[in-house]
């Protein structure tokens, strides 16, 4: 038994999508949740017996109406699709062709399904074959050496050589704007899709521009743009990356680690969990199953990291509130490397007094 596998104890391993690979890019440099995916630990199962609300995921609301969207989206050959693909990327009328990777030969299995997927799309990049969307494909993805299997909503074939990946989602575009922390939701978890693809069929061949299909103004009327996730995919690959060294992590935790859910007391799994080095900032909570559990434990310690990334970088050196407090204070002794923040904490300080007084 290796040492995550330890770790994780007699609890089955929880299977990674694309939703938890992108939260991976949204903290790179967090070790607990560098851990904790590692080595598969059920986190929403964690926090309940942490006995934190289930507050985590897409409300039933939210996932019904993404379907209907997507659906909608998806109907008749995916018309909708087609008309704005020949609008986005000038795609030839006579060219248009859909498939539907699902069926595959009436093996629903996930390992024929890829290999049907990995049929399909290299013939069509070899130009033997005609489709122009393809629905429902299966990818596969190494996640610290475990084979994830990835379902984006579809791929667009351009006959221009390069595949796209489309990503359908329900929130709106009102007035060709969307809400931003949905936008780079969906394109870290695009990026996921675009990163697999990659390794399938190469790099040349996959575009690093996504097309997020979403409803306009407040109608069902699909609208469609193209979002650019180069950034994305660099940060990915590099946590990516991380995991499979995920080793000179462990080597700073304790030996006997611990977080088996089905033999360990919620005081024993908390402790557990606080042993491995958090980096909690407020933009956790859109992304991360465990963020209510960091975000009280930073509260609780002081952590310039519950005010937020901006304000931790601006204050570098200073680990709490406590120590920024104190060296704000006139008169109070100060490091070398603190000098310069301290003066410009105590001037905002005079500025405040001013303010109030």
């Amino acid at each position: 038994m290796n040492r995550l596998d330890a770790i994780r104890g007699a609890t089955p391993g929880q299977d990674h999508n694309a939703r938890s690979i992108a939260a991976l890019a949204a903290n790179p440099a967090c070790d607990r949740r560098a851990i904790l995916d590692a080595a598969a630990i059920d986190k929403p199962r964690l926090m309940r017996r942490l006995r934190f609300d289930d507050r985590w995921g897409q409300s039933p609301f939210a996932i019904q109406r993404n379907q209907q969207f997507t659906d909608l989206v998806k109907a008749n050959g995916a018309a909708h699709l087609l008309r704005l693909l020949r609008t986005l990327l000038d795609l030839p009328i006579e060219e248009a062709g859909y498939v539907n990777l699902e069926d595959a030969g009436g093996n629903e299995g996930q390992v024929a399904r890829h290999g049907h997927t990995r049929r399909i799309i290299r013939q069509t990049a070899e130009g033997r074959g005609r489709a122009t969307i393809l629905d429902r494909p299966l990818l596969r993805l190494d996640v610290a050496g475990a084979q994830v299997y990835l379902e984006p909503d579809v791929i667009a074939f351009q006959l221009g050589g390069r595949f796209h990946i489309v990503a359908i989602k329900s929130f709106a575009i009102v007035d060709d704007q969307a809400d931003t922390p949905k936008v780079s939701a969906a394109a870290r978890e695009a990026a996921v899709y675009v990163h697999a693809l990659r390794a399938l069929v190469g790099r040349d061949l996959v575009s690093h521009d996504v097309i997020l299909v979403c409803p306009r103004d407040f109608t069902n009327e699909p609208t469609a743009t193209t979002v650019d996730v180069r950034h994305q995919l660099v940060t990915l690959a590099r946590q990516l990356s991380r995991l499979t060294r995920i080793e000179a992590i462990l080597d700073r935790l304790p030996e006997n680690l611990s977080l088996d859910l089905d033999a360990l007391s919620p005081a024993q799994i908390e402790a557990a969990v606080a042993a491995i080095p958090a980096r909690y900032a407020p933009q956790c909570l859109s992304a991360c199953e465990l963020s209510h559990l960091c975000r009280r434990e930073a509260h609780d310690l002081g952590h310039l990291d519950a005010l937020g990334r901006v304000v931790r970088d601006d204050l570098g050196g200073i680990e709490s509130v406590q120590t920024a407090l104190r060296v704000a204070t006139p008169g109070e002794p100060v490091a070398d490397d603190q000098a310069e923040i301290a003066e410009r904490l105590r001037h905002v300080a005079r500025l405040y007094d001013e303010a109030v007084a």
